[in-house]
């Protein structure tokens, strides 16, 4: 089922923190990773994802793709250390 309802950046924000864009997004960050675990192709991930065409506009379609996965996995591997409430630096 497309996300056709979420609200997107062409970018997630960076930074060392949790955003508010980030835990508004977990979701879709979830789905990301579970899609890239799984090797589907990225143009299908973003047509259901981001209820985008990347026949249409395929440098952006995989410019927001590699943008929010990385965020994704960066929460993986660090953010979510804010979520559990430790220190990222410990």
């Amino acid at each position: 089922m497309a996300q056709s309802t979420l609200h997107f950046q062409e970018e997630p924000p960076a930074g060392p923190s949790l955003t508010v864009y980030d835990q508004e997004h977990m979701t879709l960050y979830l789905r990301l990773l579970d899609a890239e675990r799984d090797g589907a192709d990225w143009r299908d991930v973003v047509k259901v994802l981001f209820d985008l065409d990347p026949e249409v506009d395929p440098e952006r379609c995989r410019h927001i793709h590699a943008a929010h996965l990385a965020r994704a996995q960066w929460m993986s591997e660090h953010g979510y250390r804010e979520l559990i409430g430790k220190n990222p630096l410990t």
